[in-house]
C-alpha cells in the first residue's frame, strides 16, 4: 500500500517545481513511512510514497519500463491479488520481469493491453501511468472503490493524489467550499455524492471508473458495472459457490512479505475471515494468526441493548478465539484519548467523519500497526448480502429516500440563519434519485425484486463507500493495510444476482451467508444477532463532547459559529445529545455523536482553513 501523487502539464516546464511537488507528496508520509520515490520530468512529475508489503527490493517505485522505445511509468496504491496469474499470461506474450511485484505485473499488464488491463485485474488499486511518448497520463480506480484516488485541474495542469491534503498542498488549489460542499456536508454527511471531492474544483474517480488527460483533455468512463443476469443454482448449490468464493478471496489476500493479522469481532464477518486465515496458517506451518478486537472502558458496565445493538462483542470473540486458537489482542480505548482523537481522525480523512467511530478505529489501527503491516477486515458483507435492518423493514423498503439518513429535515434546525435556506432535502432527494437511476433494470423482475435490486444498489455506491473510506484513511494513517476479501468484485458479481429470498433464507439477515459458512463457523457464532461496530456507551464520553463543543460555543471567535443556530447547538449541548431525537447517520451516529461530528467540523473548518462561498 501507498500514496501517491502526480502533477502533469504538457505545455509547461515542471522541473523548476520540484520542491512545491516534494511538499505534496510528504503530506501523504504516513501512507508510506517506509520510502519516497520521485519521478521527475519536464511534463511530469510523480511521486510514491511506499509501505512495503510484498518485494521490498524489486516493488520499489515509480516504476519506469520501456518498451519499443517508448516508456511508462506508474505510482501505484494497493494489492493484485492474482498476480501470479497475470505473470504467466504476460509472459506468454513475450514479457519478461525483473522482479516479483504486483507493481510491475500492473505496469507490464497497461503496457501490453492498455486500459483493457483493468478486465484482468483481481485487486484494490488506485493508480497513474505517464505514457512518455502519447504525452498522456491514465488513472484508475478499483471496482468497489477501496482505494481513494482524487484529481483536479488548474489550467493546464492536471493534479492527482491519494488523499485531498495532497492537492491542497499545490500553491493554486485553494480549500474553497462552496453551497455544494455544504450541502454535502450537511445534507449528506459523513457520507459523499460518489465523485464529490467537498472542496471546489476537487473531484474523485468513481469505483469502477478510469480516465485520460492529454493533448485532448480530459475524459472519464466507466470500465465496471454490475450486470443483471439469470441465478438459475439451487440454495444448497449457491451456498456451496458462495463458500468457495469467500474462501478463495479471503486465501489470496494472505499473500505478503510483512506480518498479516485479522480484526475479530465476533460476528459472522470477521470471523469467517480469521477463521480461514487461521486455517490456512496452519496448514502452511505458519505461527498462530493474529486476531485484535476492540473495546471501551467501561462498556461492560454501561452497554445497553438496543435494537440496533442487541449485545456486547466480548463473549463472541471469546468462542472464535477458543475455535481458532488465535494469538488475540483487544484494544481497549479510554474516553480522555478517543474524544481528543477527533482532531486525529479529521486530519487523517480531510473533512468531518463519523466522529469517534472514526476517531476509535484511528486508535485501533495505531495498537495493530505495533505488531502487524497488513489487516483482513469483514467490511462489505452487511452491503452485499443483506446484513442492515434496513432490508428487511417495511417501512425503508417504502421509504423513498437512502435508508440511513431518512431526517434530513431535523439537520436544519443545527443550521444559522443564512444557511437555513440550503436546499437539503432537494439535494439529497436529486442524489437518490440519480443513484436509483443507475440501476440495472430486468423486465421480468418483481416489484419487490427490483426494490431489493435497488437497496442494494444504494448500500454499494454509498453506505459500503463510506465505511470504505473510513477504513482507508484511519488504517493508512498509521500506515496499516487494511484488506477486505468481502470486496472481490467476483463475490459481488455472484451476489448482486442471488435472489432476495435466497440472502433471507432462514429468516436471517445474511442468511444466506450463514448457511454458506456452516462448515467453518461454530453453531452459536451463525446464529448470532448482526450488532454493529462497538462504540462506547461511557457517559464520560458524553460529558466530554459536550465540554469540547461548550467550549467552542463560548468562543465567538471559533469559525463554526458561521454556519451554525448557536441557540439550537447549545440546547443540544444542554440535553447531552438528548434533543436531537433522531440519528445523524446510520444506526451509531446519535446524539453524542452529533456533538463530535460539529467538534469535527469545527476542527476541519480551522485547520484547513477552509474559505466558504
Amino acid at each position: 500500500m501507498c500514496g501517491i501523487v502526480g502533477w502533469i502539464n504538457r505545455k509547461e516546464d515542471l522541473t523548476p517545481y520540484r520542491q512545491v511537488f516534494e511538499n505534496m507528496s510528504e503530506t501523504l508520509n504516513n501512507r508510506g513511512p517506509d520510502a519516497a520515490g520521485y519521478y521527475i520530468s519536464q511534463n511530469a512529475l510523480l511521486s510514491n510514497r511506499r509501505l512495503i508489503v510484498v518485494d521490498p527490493e524489486g516493488g520499489s517505485q515509480p516504476m519506469t519500463r520501456t518498451l519499443g522505445g517508448k516508456s511508462f511509468t506508474i505510482v501505484y496504491n494497493g494489492e493484485l491479488y492474482n498476480t501470479g496469474e497475470i505473470r504467466k499470461i504476460l509472459q506468454g506474450r513475450g514479457h519478461s520481469f525483473r522482479s516479483y511485484s504486483d507493481t510491475e505485473a500492473l505496469l507490464l499488464s497497461y503496457i501490453e493491453w492498455g486500459p483493457k488491463c483493468l478486465d484482468y485485474l483481481n485487486g484494490i488499486f488506485a493508480f497513474g501511468i505517464w505514457d512518455q511518448y502519447k504525452q498522456q497520463v491514465f488513472l484508475a480506480r478499483d471496482r468497489m472503490g477501496v482505494k481513494p484516488l482524487f484529481y483536479a485541474q488548474r489550467g493546464d495542469s492536471f493534479l492527482f493524489g491519494s488523499e485531498i491534503k495532497a492537492l491542497l498542498a499545490h500553491p493554486r488549489v485553494d480549500p474553497v467550499v462552496d453551497q455544494t460542499g455544504l450541502l454535502e456536508i450537511f445534507g449528506l454527511g459523513p457520507a459523499r455524492s460518489p465523485g464529490n471531492g467537498i472542496f471546489q474544483g476537487i473531484e474523485e474517480i468513481r469505483p469502477g471508473h478510469c480516465l485520460t488527460f492529454d493533448e485532448r483533455g480530459l475524459r472519464v468512463w466507466q470500465y465496471w458495472k454490475l450486470e443483471n443476469k439469470p441465478h438459475t443454482e439451487t440454495l444448497e448449490a449457491t451456498a456451496e459457490h458462495l463458500r468457495s468464493l469467500v474462501t478463495d478471496s479471503v486465501q489470496r489476500q494472505l499473500v505478503s512479505d510483512v506480518p498479516v493479522c485479522s480484526f475479530l469481532s465476533g460476528g459472522t464477518d470477521s470471523s469467517a475471515i480469521s477463521a480461514i486465515a487461521s486455517t490456512s496458517f496452519k496448514n502452511n506451518g505458519r505461527r498462530p494468526l493474529k486476531t485484535f478486537s476492540i473495546d471501551y472502558l467501561e462498556n461492560d458496565i454501561h452497554f445497553q441493548p438496543s435494537h440496533f445493538q442487541p449485545n456486547s462483542d466480548s463473549r463472541w470473540i471469546g468462542v472464535m478465539v477458543e475455535h481458532i486458537g488465535s494469538d488475540h489482542q483487544n484494544v481497549l480505548l479510554d474516553t480522555p484519548e478517543l474524544a481528543a482523537s477527533l482532531r486525529d481522525a479529521v486530519l487523517a480523512n480531510d473533512y468531518p467523519g463519523m466522529a469517534d467511530i472514526d476517531s476509535s478505529l484511528y486508535l485501533f489501527c495505531r495498537e495493530v500497526k505495533k505488531c502487524a503491516t497488513v489487516a483482513l477486515s469483514g467490511e462489505c458483507a452487511d452491503e452485499i448480502f443483506g446484513g442492515y435492518p434496513w432490508y428487511r423493514s417495511e417501512e425503508d423498503l417504502q421509504a423513498n429516500t437512502f435508508p440511513w439518513s431518512k431526517f434530513v429535515g431535523e439537520r436544519r434546525k443545527i443550521l444559522s440563519g443564512v444557511l437555513a435556506g440550503l436546499p437539503l432535502e432537494d439535494y439529497v432527494d436529486a442524489k437518490y434519485k440519480e443513484t436509483l437511476a443507475e440501476v440495472p433494470v430486468s423486465g421480468d423482475e418483481s416489484r419487490y425484486a427490483h426494490r431489493m435490486r435497488e437497496l442494494f444498489y444504494l448500500n454499494f455506491q454509498w453506505f459500503m463507500i463510506t465505511l470504505l473510506n473510513r477504513k482507508d484513511r484511519m488504517s493508512m494513517a498509521n500506515g496499516l493495510e487494511v484488506r477486505v476479501p468481502y470486496a472481490d468484485h467476483r463475490l459481488v458479481e455472484y451476489a448482486w444476482n442471488i435472489p432476495p429470498e435466497y440472502k433471507f433464507c432462514d429468516n436471517m439477515e445474511k442468511g444466506l451467508l450463514r448457511r454458506a459458512l456452516k462448515p467453518i463457523l461454530p453453531e452459536r457464532i451463525l446464529k448470532r444477532k448482526k450488532s454493529p461496530y462497538p462504540k462506547t456507551h461511557n457517559p464520560t464520553y458524553t460529558r466530554a463532547v459536550q465540554k469540547g463543543l461548550k467550549e467552542i460555543l463560548e468562543d465567538t471567535s471559533a469559525p463554526l459559529h458561521r454556519l451554525i443556530n448557536v441557540k439550537a447547538v447549545s440546547d443540544i449541548v444542554a440535553s447531552g445529545g438528548a434533543s436531537y431525537r433522531v440519528p445523524w447517520f446510520g444506526q451509531l451516529m446519535r446524539g453524542p455523536q452529533l456533538m463530535a461530528y460539529l467538534i469535527q467540523l469545527n476542527i476541519w473548518l480551522e485547520e484547513y482553513k477552509v474559505i466558504l462561498q
